[in-house]
């Protein structure tokens, strides 16, 4: 019987690797969509020594571009490899309508250009990379094509706000504005049983308004989502808590004219509209169970993770 001679890692590796220089490009390539980011985070956490013509931000982008270089030349033949399949993924993405080459252009050029403006752009980047609690059931638990769900919502709707005049333009937002008071007014707060987490779909928790932080954010995300806004769930590590999304800025200035000046007038008064930018530069506003109005007070600001229901 002919014996299989085993194939050496140096041939292996061989027949990986793509045609010279084209793996030499693929790992440079890679290298400035790693440095860029790198960089960023080590500018806004490093002092400025002043250099002239920025020469010390100049030398610390080299010394990164070295660095990465030499630990992707390193694992070459492995990157090469899951390059490959990463790039047939982002195909049958394109090719169906899923996460593709577009989506990832544009998400890149905006986590670039939201850590430009962020202190601590490497928050970003943790709050990408950490896992989010409990997702997929979450996720089922928004149940907002529930009947019980969506005529509630519209019930909130027709008890707050529903004679206010000369905003039709404005309809949707003032409905959600009425769907969070309902809500705000009913909510009672009860832990989850000792020792576990008890997630709560939405159509169960209009049965008796109660609940911790995340069965809040569960049924005003559902709530909110069922008459047509957006909304999203925010993990902080011990809390969760709901955003909906308002806008840019000038929406942002019709939502706390009307938080201030029409709908929650004297709990709003002398107080603060506290809400999030994300990268595309869209506005999210807290709804939070502690806040007394859209807006209020948040519990806890970070954000480790987000959970959005286009």
């Amino acid at each position: 019987m002919n014996k299989i001679n085993p194939i050496s890692f140096a041939k292996l590796k061989e027949k990986l690797s793509l045609p010279k220089p084209w793996d030499n490009v693929v790992i440079f390539i890679l290298n400035i969509l790693i440095a860029i980011p790198t960089f960023l985070i080590v500018h806004h956490n490093i002092i400025e020594f002043n250099w002239p013509i920025n020469l010390d931000r100049i030398f610390i982008f080299i010394g990164i571009l070295i660095l990465i270089q030499l630990i992707l030349r390193t694992l070459k033949t492995i990157i090469v490899i899951c390059i490959f399949f990463y790039i047939i993924t982002l195909i049958y993405g394109t090719l169906f309508g899923e996460y593709g080459f577009q989506r990832v252009f544009e998400d890149y050029r905006s986590m670039i250009y939201s850590m430009q403006e962020d202190p601590h752009p490497q928050d970003l980047i943790i709050s990408k990379l950490l896992p989010f609690p409990n997702k997929s059931k979450i996720i089922d638990a928004v149940n907002f094509t529930n009947p019980k769900v969506r005529n509630f919502a519209l019930y909130a709707t027709t008890k707050h706000f529903k004679d206010i005049k000369g905003h039709a333009k404005d309809r949707k937002l003032i409905q959600c504005f009425a769907v969070f008071k309902e809500i705000k007014q009913r909510w009672n707060y009860v832990n989850d049983p000792k020792g576990q987490e008890y997630i709560a779909a939405a159509s169960e928790s209009i049965q008796h308004f109660s609940g911790d932080c995340d069965d809040h954010a569960i049924l005003m995300s559902a709530c909110i989502k069922a008459i047509g806004g957006t909304p999203r769930i925010i993990h902080t590590g011990g809390h969760m808590y709901p955003e909906m999304l308002i806008g840019d800025k000038n929406d942002l200035e019709t939502a706390v004219y009307l938080i201030k000046e029409v709908l929650f007038i004297e709990e709003s008064k002398n107080r603060e509209i506290h809400y999030h930018i994300d990268e595309r530069g869209k506005i999210w506003l807290n709804l939070d169970y502690t806040a007394t109005f859209p807006g209020g007070p948040f519990m806890k600001e970070e954000i480790l993770g987000e959970l959005t229901f286009n």
